[in-house]
This record gives structure tokens, sequence and C-alpha cells, in this order.
């Protein structure tokens, strides 16, 4: 089962319970810090621009690395000759670009450990 944008939202508010401050200087400076969670909408809005700000930087080519996740990248494959399975006919395959996930080595052991 793949993991949607709405299950990504639904665990950040769960995950996310941010504590009143005391009344301190930095509330002045900083109102928005004073609220205690996080709504279903907020939620969201903070997973879509997420999504947005991944797909932006691919967009433009550039690699994308979360520090204790992995890293995003795109890369260029080059026209090549293929073969429909069904019919056995050649077929030319068009250069495109693609984007590979390469997982850190933290997200990585964890995998291997829960197995």
């Amino acid at each position: 089962m793949a993991l949607t944008k709405y299950d990504m939202a639904r665990r950040v508010r769960e995950a996310v319970h941010l504590k009143r401050r005391k009344r301190e200087r930095q509330q002045y400076l900083f109102p928005e810090l004073d609220c205690v969670i996080l709504s279903k909408k907020r939620s969201r809005e903070i997973v879509d621009s997420l999504c947005e700000i991944i797909k932006d930087a691919l967009t433009r080519g550039e690699d994308v690395l979360i520090s204790g996740f992995g890293k995003f990248q795109v890369k260029f494959k080059w026209a090549r000759s293929g073969r429909n399975p069904q019919t056995g006919e050649r077929i030319i395959l068009r250069s495109r670009r693609v984007v590979k996930f390469y997982p850190s080595p933290k997200l990585r052991d964890r995998i291997n450990r829960s197995t």
C-alpha cells in the first residue's frame, strides 16, 4: 500500500504537538509559536507545500536530499531500442529524464532491521 498525501498529513498532525511557551520575549517576536496542535487543514498544507517544493526542485533538475531519509535525483536516459513483449515488434524508446531514489544508510539499516 502506498503512503498518500492524506496519510502523511494525518501522521504529521498526530506526531507534532506544539506546547505553549511561557510568556517570554520570544513569543512576541514569533506569535505563530503560541499554538497547541496542528489542525487537519494546516497539516495538509504543510505536506502539500513539501511535495510542491520537491516537485519544483526535481523539475529544475536539482537533487533533493532529506537527511536521514534519502536523496531524490534526476537521471537522464538515452534513447534505445526495445521490444514489445506481446507482439515481439521492435520499437524505439525515446530519451527521457527519470527520478531515482537513493535511501540513506540510516533508512536502509532501519528497514533491514525491521524484517
